[in-house]
């Protein structure tokens, strides 16, 4: 049931941003699943009102598995917590404490108050994983980052020419539109956004809340005004951080729609960067930048999460940009080492996901 309920949140993803993914299974007494529900931000009814409705009086007596905390406070609906007590469920299971400051532990006390039992833990790893987003945003202020890279065999993004299009198959760029259906914003450097000329849309055809919002750091405003980000900013957010001056070159690109950011240090304030991405509720990032952009986010040790889409080619030369640059480790015990890796194939590509096993601050 609790995997049900996990398979019923992911329901919404890329529609429930900034809220997090939540789904519901009401058994019955007797053991009969009699109700269902999936959160989404825009249908404003939470997964557990939407299972309870569906239920119509079967849920007394029965259980609720929720794959995250209820909440019990009043914001854009009234608690769930109140709608599980006044239904007269006895029990519910949920995985994980919601991180939110204004339901963490408060919607498991007030079930117990009522005496519901609550059990925890189950399946609580995949519900962290789940909305790993979400979590890091709360515990962070800052929205989570997932480096996705395509590269050779030999880890070269690129010829010695610049020329990369297209490294890896059809099937690998289809996951990466499906990569970025997940994720609130996408981030790449000056140097992609001027050679490469991206659009940096979402393309996988399914539904999302609010658009892929792109950013670009680019401390010398060399962008164009005729790039596809430009052209298109007045449909598509698009922000700009940089510690450029130029106020003729600024007015241009707020004109077309771009919203220019300066910050101290500019796009080298990578935590800034991502402080203020925090502040407009984005919760989660995805990098598709080049050697320099991927370097020093490693270098800042500010890469939540990595995906490497690696081709059976092989490219060579001394020139040929290599995946991450920076400064890098001094000696392999301090490289960063991926936990919970995993493997796919899309056609002739491996995908190879992992999170890095690091500690910053006496955070792992």
């Amino acid at each position: 049931m609790m995997r049900r309920a996990l398979e019923l949140a992911s329901c919404g993803i890329s529609q429930v941003s900034p809220s997090p993914l939540v789904g519901c299974v009401i058994v019955s007494e007797a053991g009969e699943v009699v109700g269902e529900g999936c959160y989404i931000y825009d249908k404003v009814s939470h997964a557990e009102t939407i299972a309870l409705a569906q239920a119509n009086g079967k849920a007394k007596g029965g259980t609720a598995y929720v794959s995250l905390e209820p909440h019990a406070h009043y914001g854009r609906t009234k608690p769930c917590t109140e709608a599980l007590i006044n239904a007269e469920i006895k029990r519910v299971v949920a995985p994980i404490e919601d991180p939110n400051p204004l339901v963490s532990g408060k919607g498991f006390q007030a079930l117990r108050e009522n005496g519901i039992e609550v059990v925890t833990g189950i399946l609580a790893e995949e519900a962290e994983k789940q909305n790993e987003k979400f979590i890091h945003w709360h515990k962070m202020k800052r929205p989570f980052v997932h480096l996705k890279m395509a590269i050779s065999l030999d880890g070269r993004i690129a010829t010695r020419t610049g020329d990369s299009r297209w490294i890896t198959g059809e099937e690998s760029r289809k996951k990466s539109h499906e990569l970025r259906h997940e994720y609130d914003a996408i981030l790449v450097g000056a140097n992609t956004a001027v050679i490469d000329n991206p659009s940096l849309t979402d393309r996988s055809g399914k539904p999302r809340r609010r658009l892929l919002e792109r950013v670009v750091l680019d401390n010398s405003l060399r962008i164009s005004l005729n790039s596809q980000l430009v052209l298109t900013a007045k449909e598509i957010p698009t922000i700009i951080f940089t510690e450029n001056k130029n106020n003729e070159k600024i007015e241009d690109l707020e004109t077309e729609g771009v919203k220019v950011i300066q910050i101290a240090e500019g796009a080298r304030n990578l935590f800034g960067v991502l402080q203020e991405l925090g502040k407009r509720e984005l919760t989660s990032v995805l990098v598709e930048g080049g050697t320099e952009i991927a370097g020093a986010f490693y270098d800042a040790k500010l890469i939540n999460k990595f995906s490497f889409f690696i081709a059976p080619i092989v490219i060579g030369g001394r020139d040929a940009p290599t995946a991450i640059g920076g400064k890098g480790a001094t000696v392999l015990a301090n490289a960063m080492r991926l936990r919970n890796v995993e493997i796919k194939q899309n056609g002739e590509d491996l995908e190879v996901t992992g999170y890095p096993l690091l500690v910053v601050n006496g955070e792992r």
